[in-house]
């Protein structure tokens, strides 16, 4: 398979249609799911889908090393190259990473502040301009509203979108009118798209409970527990 057909394939493309025009910028997304359900790989496959497409990707892992965060994109890349028998895949694997750029940050220092300085230095020093930044462990039961707002704010300044993943927790049944479970019951209004898995027999689906852009609200996808790929249901 061609690199341009895979892009038009993928199932994530239901998130972001090739024909959209309305689509902001600074769009934010939220994938959300309990410990281990796998919502790295998710943010991971929607940051290929991004760098397949020719935009910049800067990956923000907190808590978690640089070495795990590359294991996962070559990990992710592999299955895709595989299991779409892509042509050319090792060109284009070198082609996308040139695409992607890892931050990472201790659970204590990460702040809006610190990631924008360290964002400012490398766009004013023309060495990386993302076009989605990605932050994986952020941690939202310990984040109030202004400070997901001031991520938003910072989002919206930068004109980049913003995806985030937000651990669940088993006992804690809080949940916004629209159905956004704590921790981020009391900031879903924050976000444009919030994707929630939930663990089923053989699958792990992938509940769009919000969407105000695409129409993609109330679609259903599937994670294959064994790879982490994002599949059709």
């Amino acid at each position: 398979m061609q690199k341009e057909e895979l892009i038009k394939k993928t199932p994530l493309r239901v998130l972001n249609p090739l024909s959209s025009e309305s689509l902001p910028d600074h769009r934010m997304g939220l994938v959300m799911a309990r410990a281990g359900l796998g919502k790295t790989a998710i943010l991971v496959q929607i940051a290929m889908d991004s760098m397949l497409r020719g935009q910049k990707v800067l990956h923000v892992s907190i808590g978690e090393g640089l070495e795990k965060a590359k294991a996962w994109y070559e990990d992710i890349f592999k299955y895709i190259a595989e299991g779409f028998q892509l042509d050319n895949a090792t060109e284009i694997e070198d082609e996308l990473m040139r695409n992607r750029m890892i931050m990472t940050f201790k659970e204590s220092a990460f702040s809006r502040l610190k990631l924008e300085e360290r964002l400012n230095d490398l766009v004013y020093q023309n060495i990386f301009r993302p076009d989605i930044v990605v932050v994986d462990g952020f941690d939202f039961a310990q984040a109030d509203y202004d400070s997901v707002m001031d991520l938003k704010e910072m989002m919206a300044a930068m004109n980049v979108q913003g995806w985030f993943s937000a651990l669940r927790h088993r006992n804690d049944n809080r949940k916004s009118v629209t159905g956004v479970p704590a921790p981020c019951h009391e900031v879903d209004g924050l976000f444009d798209t919030v994707i929630l898995l939930q663990p089923e027999k053989d699958s792990i689906l992938l509940n769009i409970i919000k969407d105000e852009y695409d129409g993609a609200a109330g679609k259903i996808l599937n994670l294959d527990p064994s790879t982490m790929m994002v599949k059709e249901a």
